[in-house]
């Protein structure tokens, strides 16, 4: 197989795919025949072949694809008028700081938000699937820790947190949340007239059980085709 040929296997492979596709997957398509370095010569050709074009394609955690440009957005969104689900400030200020700090335990959220966080902020994140425990801290009641996924960079339009805009680590919870607004989470997601989940007086993990005994308690890039369920 020539390389034209190649690069028109490649690029039907990847509009027809319904999730990203991985360099492995893609070297099954030509059965182990092409390389990974002859792959990603492919792939830049397919990059540049599609500039100046409504959609593009993209490096992600997951792999490649292909997806509309961020200025396709507003008439997209008009083929489907329905509202996505919406967050309170809470639960993006949650995913922000689990985003900068990770890994976390609520009770590190906590100290950051100030407040206590209600089970149900961790669970709407979960059910999103951007965020999963990946471990538990070794300390006394071993508390969960919490990052974001390869779900959560893909939906952002990102291949790795480093992409993430910079930040020090003086920034407050408000400020993280804004960077990840900056970072493609869209602002539409975030709902200011839903009123704040009551604490969540039923939790008190590991980490807030050694701060009471001892202190008082404190007050879309949108893709072309549909984001992967899982990661690669």
């Amino acid at each position: 197989m020539n390389t034209q040929d190649a690069k028109r296997v490649l690029e039907t492979a990847l509009i027809c795919a319904t999730q990203p596709l991985t360099l492995r997957d893609m070297r099954s398509l030509f059965a182990d025949e092409l390389g990974a370095d002859t792959l990603r010569t492919l792939l830049d050709e397919l990059t540049r072949d599609w500039e100046g074009r409504g959609v593009e394609l993209v490096a992600l955690a997951s792999g490649w694809r292909f997806q509309s440009r961020p200025e396709m957005r507003e008439y997209l969104d008009r083929l489907h008028p329905e509202k996505p689900p919406r967050y309170s400030r809470a639960v993006l200020e949650t995913l922000a700081i689990i985003a900068y700090r990770q890994p976390v335990t609520r009770g590190d959220i906590e100290d950051i938000r100030g407040v206590v966080v209600a089970s149900q902020i961790i669970k709407q994140l979960e059910d999103r699937g951007w965020v999963d425990v990946i471990g538990h801290r070794e300390t006394p009641g071993r508390p969960a820790l919490y990052a974001t996924t390869r779900s959560f960079l893909d939906d952002l339009g990102l291949a790795s947190l480093e992409q993430l805009p910079a930040l020090d680590l003086g920034h407050t919870a408000p400020a993280l949340a804004e960077a990840l607004v900056d970072a493609g989470v869209q602002a539409s997601l975030l709902d200011d007239t839903e009123p704040p989940a009551a604490p969540d007086t039923t939790h008190l993990d590991a980490d807030s059980a050694d701060r009471a005994d001892s202190a008082p308690p404190v007050a879309p890039a949108t893709p072309l085709l549909p984001p992967p369920s899982e990661p690669a």
